[in-house]
């Protein structure tokens, strides 16, 4: 059921409500088995018993901030999410040399929101991390995201500082020993933040598809039979919060995209416990048919999560 609630609230009232509530390696192509600091073998982050107030929410408006800000809020704040003491990894899309205008990469406002929303909730670190197709630092750099994430208090380290694990399935998996981002698999809190954007290979990149940012080994190996290898690596991470950017998407020629008669500005931001819904969601604001892409194909399949929306809790709102 989707519900209608407007509201609108101002950037400085609401950072004043914010604050007074409670006082962010180029692409390794080595095998495996060979990845450096990949060592030891792990069955993933426990999936958490988190009671939110709504399946999921959209959030529409002109500030990325404010809309994700709200969004997090109409879920049931980031203390849902986020405790005291916490070590939160913020993921990001920061994989490409582009501005914020390109929609390329993740809006930084968006970023900037996730971990001031952390920090209020009493987060002991944050941490934005994601491992770049193009050079790491002019992506970090020209993304917006190393500078306000900086700003903001998170910790952003490069693809070079990196420790791995080797995934481990009870059952067969591809990705079996592919080596994974320690820190991914060990903070207490993981929140996935992809933009919403065109992808030439698997029609659209959404939120699992965004967790290909903590693996190492080649990118391209991954793309082979990527549906199965993308569903599993969710289930490895189980993030406990998906924020979706829908503020400027690419509408075609991604995923690197440039070219700003490829963009479009939705004003909107999906926020939700629930990977394979938040897609399902995201797919829709694209005119496109979830089985379309290959990897919400195979969660479908799988029953990963909700795959009817008509089911769902689904919160509209407007700021």
């Amino acid at each position: 059921m989707i519900k209608d609630f407007n509201k609108k609230v101002s950037r400085i009232n609401f950072i004043k409500i914010l604050l007074s509530s409670v006082a962010l390696l180029a692409l390794s192509k080595i095998s495996p088995e060979a990845a450096s600091g990949a060592s030891s073998r792990t069955n993933g982050r426990p999936k958490k018993n988190i009671k939110a107030d709504h399946d999921l929410v959209v959030a529409t408006g002109e500030d990325p901030y404010i809309a994700t800000a709200r969004a997090v809020e109409a879920m049931g704040g980031m203390g849902r999410f986020v405790r005291k003491g916490d070590v939160v990894l913020i993921k990001p899309n920061i994989g490409w040399d582009r501005t914020p205008e390109q929609a390329g990469n993740t809006n930084p406002q968006v970023v900037a929101a996730l971990i001031d929303l952390s920090m209020s909730a009493g987060a002991g670190r944050v941490n934005v991390f994601d491992i770049t197709c193009n050079d790491a630092r002019r992506c970090y750099a020209n993304s917006g995201i190393e500078e306000v994430a900086k700003a903001h208090g998170a910790n952003v380290y490069y693809p070079d500082d990196w420790d791995t694990v080797k995934a481990h399935f009870d059952r067969p998996s591809p990705l079996e020993g592919w080596p994974i981002l320690k820190d991914a698999l060990e903070c207490d809190t993981f929140i996935n933040v992809p933009v919403l954007k065109h992808h030439g290979l698997t029609r659209l990149t959404l939120s699992m598809k965004n967790l290909m940012g903590v693996c190492g080994g080649s990118r391209g190996v991954i793309h082979q039979n990527i549906g199965e290898k993308i569903v599993d690596l969710t289930e490895l991470i189980n993030p406990d919060l998906t924020v979706i950017d829908a503020h400027r998407v690419l509408l075609r020629n991604g995923p690197t995209g440039g070219n700003l008669e490829d963009v479009d500005k939705l004003d909107k931001i999906i926020v939700s416990t629930d990977p394979l819904l938040a897609d399902i969601v995201a797919c829709n604001l694209m005119n496109v048919e979830p089985s379309e892409v290959p990897y919400v194909r195979v969660a479908m399949e799988r029953q990963f999560g909700i795959t009817d929306i008509g089911k769902a809790d689904i919160l509209e709102i407007k700021v």
